[in-house]
């Protein structure tokens, strides 16, 4: 069984799908690794240090592909994909509705992909789940950029020249993300605030040592407790009630997000606009449509003398450690695939449907079949 990992291509992305202490695992595991040259350096893994876990090193992506039963990418592998080996198994994130250029070419190969975007919410998937193990990096990274953009002090200072008091950091969605948020914001010395629809994560919230924010709202909890979908008219509601407190915050941090569709928006202009000159806010969700009206991905847009920052690539930016655990989902993952030395998607195993966007040249994800014009 033969597992590569290519470099990935898309501009920003630093991660690697298997950082070298992983490919060991695979290699206890009865995989050959082979990863192509170069694929780990922007996340500072060096070819050496593949080949001394064991792994061999591909010249290209040609070549790597060849013989593969496996291929473990972040990213999509676009057109890439056309070259796979038949029956193939490649493994990434991909959004079914909006790939289809990976989509269409892995369909065509007659190999199989799986999506990270589609792992199940079950207990016995947690250590599949990327999106959560990458949440743990965006929170921690939301945090420290507030930090840095605020132009005051997050803690408490009590000097002789007078006491300074702590930043009030206001986090919205208390997900992985937001917790983390909250944690890492509470470490640097904030006073932490944060709110969520679910009132579950009330506790999750006051255990990390912030105050959680209850509005005089039905509670709105989805499918394996993600947040859903909200009307309008409980979207107005709520920012109006949520204006005070962001009003009186110097950072907000904004994480809320449902899987598959557009961000909702948490925070109008006119609300960002009630903070105090040199306020920041930090809109995670702003690469799937923002929950901050008027965020742009990778950019810091002034509005009315408070500056909003736009997530890209933010896993991206802390390549070590975001590789390190997306490397572990894909070890749990590829698990799942070998039945007595074999590489095969069963469709038995709830999690493997699930995740499951073409399997053996057959487009099965719904979404997909959609927007690719299927029937």
């Amino acid at each position: 069984m033969k597992i590569f990992v290519p470099k990935e291509t898309t501009t920003g992305e630093l991660r690697v799908a298997m950082i070298p202490s992983v490919a060991r695992k695979f290699i206890q595991n009865g995989f050959d690794v082979e990863v192509e040259t170069g694929a780990g350096s922007s996340a500072f893994f060096s070819d050496p240090e593949y080949v001394e876990a064991g792994a061999t090193i591909a010249a290209d992506f040609a070549r790597g592909i060849n013989g593969a039963h496996v291929v473990a990418t972040v990213r999509p592998l676009g057109a890439r994909a056309q070259g796979l080996p038949k029956e193939c198994v490649a493994i990434s994130y991909i959004s079914p509705a909006s790939d289809k250029e990976t989509i269409s070419a892995v369909a065509g190969a007659g190999a199989s992909l799986l999506s990270f975007d589609l792992v199940p919410r079950i207990s016995r998937a947690q250590s599949m789940d990327a999106l959560t193990s990458q949440a743990l990096v965006t929170g921690y990274r939301a945090a420290l950029i507030a930090a840095e953009k605020l132009p005051s002090f997050f803690p408490l200072f009590m000097t002789a020249a007078g006491t300074i008091q702590p930043a009030k950091v206001l986090v919205l969605g208390a997900g992985v993300a937001g917790l983390q948020a909250i944690a890492t914001a509470k470490r640097l010395g904030a006073k932490v605030s944060a709110y969520d629809v679910r009132p579950a994560s009330a506790d999750e919230v006051k255990s990390m040592g912030a105050a959680f924010i209850t509005l005089d709202l039905d509670a709105l909890v989805g499918q394996g407790g993600y947040a859903k979908e909200m009307s309008e008219d409980r979207a107005t509601r709520q920012r109006e009630l949520l204006t005070p407190y962001i009003a009186a915050s110097d950072a907000v941090i904004t994480t809320a997000a449902v899987p598959g569709r557009t961000a909702p928006l948490l925070v109008t202009r006119e609300m960002v606009e009630t903070m105090h000159a040199g306020s920041v806010v930090v809109d995670l969700a702003s690469e799937s449509g923002g929950n901050v009206e008027g965020s742009r991905p990778g950019e810091v847009v002034e509005m009315g003398g408070v500056f909003v920052w736009g997530a890209q690539d933010v896993a991206s930016s802390m390549p070590v450690h975001a590789s390190q655990l997306y490397s572990m989902n894909v070890l749990a993952l590829s698990a799942l695939l070998v039945n007595e030395g074999i590489i095969s998607v069963n469709l038995e195993d709830e999690i493997l449907d699930g995740c499951a966007v073409v399997v053996n040249g057959e487009i099965r994800n719904q979404a997909a079949r959609e927007a690719l014009g299927v029937n």
